[in-house]
């Protein structure tokens, strides 16, 4: 192959491989046949055509086999189920309820309720979907501007991917190769943290710039049925389902592919016990949750293949030795990395962002001493900046295609979700000085 490959090095093929990934992505080539194609033909300029037939076939066999993967489509199952099961309606009335006396009262509403739907369904999209059809209409009903409205809804949605059972730290886990219950745990106070932050920026612009909310009726003056017995029936089935699905899990009750059949079945029985779920939309749902997981597991080979090609390449070994030598240290690598995703967010989805650069980046990261956890927590707020980030903004874009109104466009969404990209971005600098917040309850 010495003839074939010229003069270049191991390092300069897996360069020229991420350049040729990064190429193909942006000319539109799906992010896992990319990841696949270069790292095939990484492998045979750095060894042989039939080696790296033989990588392949090894990486497919070997990524995805393991019963853990089970997770995916468990706890995809269970979002799904959840988001046509009505819970979604009962948990922001309970909240708008909760928050009837209190200026910016629906927002704040809208914030907590998409902090609980976070917690079982993992989803960023779903919650998107599901509160632009339930709040948005409500808020501007009740004298809530549109752009302070749909900018609610499109920022509160990111604490889907971070409050657990998250799919991108499912995915962090499986390529961290770190234990998805500690991730799932170590995203519970990150996630408070980032609700808290939310509804603190919303009462800031409720009195302190009033009129980018616009001028709500107060709560307390619209009438409802809504009791604190109606409101506890209402949340309990919510509650019981956070409860067994973490409180399994913290327990030490169930393993994290346990806990999403659990889960699974008690969104199942909460949906039927409510007489939401006809055989159609089972079916429905059954078959998109098919979709999904398998979407999921084929980007799982495919990043099992790329970070198998760059480590046969050198290429962290590589970037530690460039590091040390500018002198970066491990918070320089950390910012430049950052830097990085925050870029990257702008044109590229958040999964595709944690393929592309975590083969990489992790055995930097280990290299500095870094807790992986804490390196985990950081990368999915940052990753999950980029949902709200013209000009990809996979967030703002569902909540226009719930929307549905002409009105209402995307950079009215843009522009009223970009408080919410401050407000997580200040998060993200708290959690990387104060990194307890991401591993305290992890290690108990």
């Amino acid at each position: 192959m010495g003839a074939a490959r010229g003069d270049m090095s191991d390092l300069s093929i897996g360069l020229i491989a991420i350049g040729l990934m990064l190429a193909g992505i942006y000319f539109g080539m799906h992010i896992g046949i990319a990841l696949i194609v270069t790292s095939f033909i990484g492998v045979w300029l750095i060894k042989s055509p039939p080696i790296a037939a033989r990588f392949v076939a090894a990486a497919a066999n070997d990524a995805i086999r393991d019963y853990l993967f089970g997770v995916v489509p468990l706890f995809v199952l269970m979002g799904m189920i959840v988001s046509v099961s009505g819970v979604g309606r009962d948990t922001f009335d309970v909240f708008q309820w909760l928050m009837r006396r209190v200026r910016g009262g629906l927002g704040l509403a809208t914030v907590g309720a998409n902090a609980v739907f976070a917690a079982i369904t993992g989803i960023s999209i779903a919650s998107a979907s599901v509160f632009t059809k339930v709040a948005v209409p409500e808020m501007i009903r009740l004298g809530y501007t549109p752009r302070f409205s749909v900018g609610v809804v499109a920022g509160s949605s990111v604490l889907g991917m971070l409050i657990p059972p998250s799919l991108l730290m499912i995915i962090y886990g499986v390529l961290a190769e770190e234990s998805i219950g500690r991730m799932f745990i170590a995203g519970v106070i990150p996630g408070i943290v980032l609700a808290l932050a939310f509804c603190g920026q919303i009462l800031a612009l409720a009195h302190l710039a009033p009129h980018t909310i616009g001028r709500p009726v107060a709560l307390t003056h619209i009438e409802t049925s809504e009791t604190a017995g109606t409101a506890a029936v209402k949340f309990l089935p919510i509650a019981s389902l956070i409860l067994l699905v973490l409180g399994g899990i913290y327990g030490g009750l169930f393993t994290p592919t346990e806990a999403g059949a659990v889960g699974a079945a008690g969104a199942l029985a909460i949906a039927l016990g409510r007489r939401r779920l006809t055989w159609r939309l089972l079916w429905n749902v059954l078959i998109e949750t098919g979709y999904v997981s398998v979407s999921v597991l084929f980007l799982i080979i495919a990043a099992s293949l790329y970070s198998r090609m760059l480590a046969l390449s050198g290429m962290p070994g590589a970037m530690t030795e460039g590091i040390t030598v500018f002198g970066l240290g491990p918070w320089g690598f950390l910012a430049a990395y950052l830097a990085i995703v925050l870029a990257l967010g702008c044109i590229i989805d958040s999964v595709s962002i944690m393929l592309i650069m975590l083969p990489i980046v992790l055995p930097v990261a280990r290299g500095f001493g870094m807790d992986i956890i804490w390196f985990g927590v950081v990368t999915v707020v940052a990753v999950e900046i980029g949902l709200l980030t013209p000009p990809f903004g996979v967030s703002v874009y569902t909540v226009n295609s719930a929307l549905n109104d002409p009105r209402i466009g995307i950079r009215e969404i843009f522009i009223g979700s970009f408080p919410f990209v401050i407000t997580m971005f200040l998060v993200l600098l708290v959690l990387i000085a104060f990194p307890w917040l991401s591993t305290w309850l992890a290690r108990m």
